[in-house]
């Protein structure tokens, strides 16, 4: 079992030249005065789910590593057990369930329904290509038979900077999922049905401001495609696995990082995504976000799973355990799984 994270050891810790990386915690005690010495847990909304790390794609950014030959994911006494800890905690409002691409997890359906019959709200994040994969063609129109929110991930409006990121023919087979979803009723008034996409970065810089990338989003994708959808997303690339080997290979960490810290904004510290989340790995462990869950710091430095538990909302007050990549969710107008949290800063 996990242990709590030492910055000084943890090799996703260090420079590219060995030396500890900022500490984010460090930061927070300059911000005593402001009450905001440690981050503390509030009373948990969310349950996001990492069903799986299998996907069909393999994203340069992906903090999550996954891709077509990853085998690791939640099997069906694991999805039962979410399904009655959701029904024991009535305060989790939402289930968010990610990957991988969730889609792929044979279980998957089996928890839409399950948390649907609870009266939960149920989030699918979404690669869009996998609609396209052999046992999926009926996804759409069963997430819209279960008015399932989609936040689905287009990096760009244009072809070039898609693949750039995701591969060669992600973008045209986005933009025809994205017509499919549209014509099931996503993103229409009166229908209920939640469509959102996501932005992130293609290089080594912060997204920028959220509301003018959503309009020139829906001006494009409705000129050029069709295309409409709810609400943009911007989110920052996390310095951690897939993105930070990246970041290593093109010498380009440190100054990453020092763009992190240099514009790191207290004004988010309050909307954090993970004062308010339970994070649940696919073999049950709890953590504070899905980051955390990457890198196997385990929620309040205490290693516990889904089976030590009885609800998921006895967690209020416990400290949150940060480290150098917080600071993905803090600099600019920050970061977090609805986008940016405050006003830019910078």
């Amino acid at each position: 079992m996990a242990q709590p994270l030492d910055i000084a050891d943890d090799p996703e810790q260090r420079s590219s030249a060995g030396a500890p990386l900022p500490d984010f915690a460090r930061h927070l005690e300059k911000l005593a005065p402001t009450g905001h010495r440690q981050l503390r847990r509030g009373a948990p909304t969310t349950l996001q789910l990492n069903i799986g790390k299998r996907c069909n794609l393999a994203c340069h950014h992906c903090h999550v590593e996954s891709g077509p030959k990853r085998q690791e994911a939640m099997d069906r006494r694991g999805a039962e057990r979410i399904l009655a800890l959701l029904s024991a905690s009535p305060g989790i409002e939402l289930l968010d369930l990610t990957g991988g691409a969730p889609e792929l997890n044979p279980h998957f359906r089996f928890l839409v329904e399950g948390a649907r019959a609870l009266g939960r709200r149920v989030m699918n994040r979404c690669n869009l290509t996998v609609f396209f994969e052999p046992g999926q063609e009926d996804t759409p129109e069963f997430l819209a038979r279960k008015g399932v929110e989609i936040v689905a991930s287009l990096p760009c409006y244009t072809a070039d900077n898609v693949e750039k990121q995701r591969g060669r023919g992600v973008f045209g087979l986005s933009i025809e999922a994205l017509r499919r979803l549209n014509a099931l009723g996503y993103a229409a008034p009166g229908t209920g049905l939640e469509l959102h996409l996501v932005y992130n970065p293609v290089g080594a810089f912060l997204p920028p401001d959220q509301a003018a990338l959503e309009a020139d989003y829906r001006d494009r994708l409705r000129a050029d495609f069709g295309i409409v959808f709810d609400r943009l997303f911007t989110l920052a690339n996390m310095p951690i696995k897939r993105f930070a080997h990246d970041l290593r290979r093109d010498g380009e960490y440190e100054a990453y990082m020092s763009l992190l810290v240099d514009h790191f904004n207290p004004q988010t510290l309050p909307a954090l995504m993970c004062r308010e989340l339970v994070s649940v790995g696919y073999d049950g462990r709890l953590f504070d976000c899905d980051f955390n869950q990457q890198l196997e710091i385990p929620l309040a430095g205490r290693p516990r799973t889904i089976w030590d538990v009885d609800d998921l909302t006895g967690f209020e007050g416990e400290p949150v355990e940060t480290a150098s990549h917080c600071f993905g969710c803090t600099a600019g107008a920050g970061s977090s799984c609805a986008g940016s949290l405050a006003g830019d800063a910078r």
